[in-house]
This record gives C-alpha cells, structure tokens and sequence, in this order.
C-alpha cells in the first residue's frame, strides 16, 4: 500500500491501571487513500483520539506497523517523526488550542512560517483560507474576541495551511451547537476536498460520520468497517 496516506497494520496499545491491564486498541488495521476523508466512529471513551495519537506519531507505546505518506514510522529517530508531522499532517482538536497573543491571521501564518513559506505568500494563503471561511472581516481579532464557532475555523484554516496529505480532526466540531457544528464541518469538507488531501475524523456523531466518504467504527479496541 505505497500509495496510501495512512497504513496501520495490527496496531496495539494497552495501559497499566491499577494493577490492570487496559487494551485500547486490539490489532487495529486502517488503510487511508489519498483525497479519502474517513470517519472514526465510537462512543467517548473508546479509544477514538488514542487512535489518532498513533496516527499523528504524537505518543509511543504503540505496537504494530504505522505509515504514513509511505514512510514506515517505526524505523523514524523523534526528531524524524516531528518531520514527518510537519510535512504531511494537519491537526485540529475539540479544543481550538489558538495562540491567544496572536489574531486569527498570525494564527495561520504561523505553521507557514516555520516550514520556510515566505511571510507575504503566508500571508495570502491565510487568508485565502480564512475568506472561505467566512472571516474576511475577523482577520485581525484574537480568539477572545471570537466566538466558538470563528475559533474552529481559524483552527480548520490552520490546519490546512500547509495543504497536508492527511488531516487528522478529533471531534472537530464537539464544542459547537448542531448548527454551527454543520456549517463548519461543511467548509471544513469542501476545503479538504477542494485541495485533494485525506482525513480521519474522530466523532461520536453518525449524522456528521454520513456525509463523508467511509465510516470505520472503533468497538472493544477493534476497528469495523461501516
């Protein structure tokens, strides 16, 4: 499967609590195909954003195989992961995690800035990104002056900044009201489709899960299609 985004082969992982083995994930097998958008279906606690932890190299402890743009993670020093993350994935939380200092623009630019973009091509990029988000007329306010919904999408723009081959979003839109969850997530699908790249997307919410292109279902540790 070179020419896949994503290939998990039999990933594990178990904690130690209280004496008491936990398995969270049980031979996981996911292949992710490029401009695919997959939903990661389950309930809280079933181990969706630990999933996603592995698939984003965030944390060890993992057994198995992970790839990611065709490179075999396993074989990578850390500082060869953080490489790997900052070339070809995207993040975005439940929580926007914004840097408060800075205005929903300087919050774009930034990631931009440090892969060697140039400020003025940063600049128009990020705001390209925000404009289709509908926040032409909010560029310059920080996230306290945002509300819940104008905060997500400075986080969808800065996680597509880069134009990453993977997007992984653990429940994106879980803060937000059914309306403004549906309004984000449609910008967020239609920006990701729009520049070819692929996304995981950890929800507990099979009405978001319908409208992408696959629904995987994490159950007892173990990954079911549809």
């Amino acid at each position: 499967m070179s020419d896949a985004v994503v290939h998990l082969t039999n990933v594990a992982r178990s904690f130690e609590q209280g004496g008491v083995t936990i398995e969270v994930l049980r031979g996981v097998n996911l292949t992710v195909a490029p401009g695919e958008i997959v939903a990661l279906l389950g309930p809280s606690g079933s181990g969706k954003s630990t999933m996603l932890q592995a698939v984003g190299l965030l944390e060890g402890g993992f057994s198995g195989s992970i790839s990611i743009a065709g490179t075999q993670a396993s074989d990578l020093s850390a500082a060869e992961r953080t490489t790997l993350r900052r070339d070809h994935l995207g993040f975005i939380y439940q929580f926007h995690h914004l840097l408060p200092d800075f205005s929903a623009l300087e919050n774009v630019i930034l990631p931009q800035l440090l892969i060697g973009v140039k400020r003025k091509a940063a600049a128009d990029r990020a705001e390209e990104l925000l404009t289709a988000l509908g926040l032409e007329h909010r560029m310059t306010h920080r996230p306290s002056q945002l509300s819940g919904g104008e905060q997500q999408r400075v986080a969808v723009a800065r996680a597509l900044a880069n134009k990453p081959q993977l997007v992984l979003a653990d429940e994106p839109t879980g803060n937000l009201d059914e309306a403004t969850s549906d309004r984000v997530l449609g910008e967020f699908l239609e920006l990701v489709r729009g520049q070819g790249s692929s996304a995981l997307v950890a929800t507990h919410n099979e009405r978001l899960a319908a409208r992408m292109d696959r629904v995987v279902r994490l159950h007892e540790g173990r990954l079911q299609e549809g």
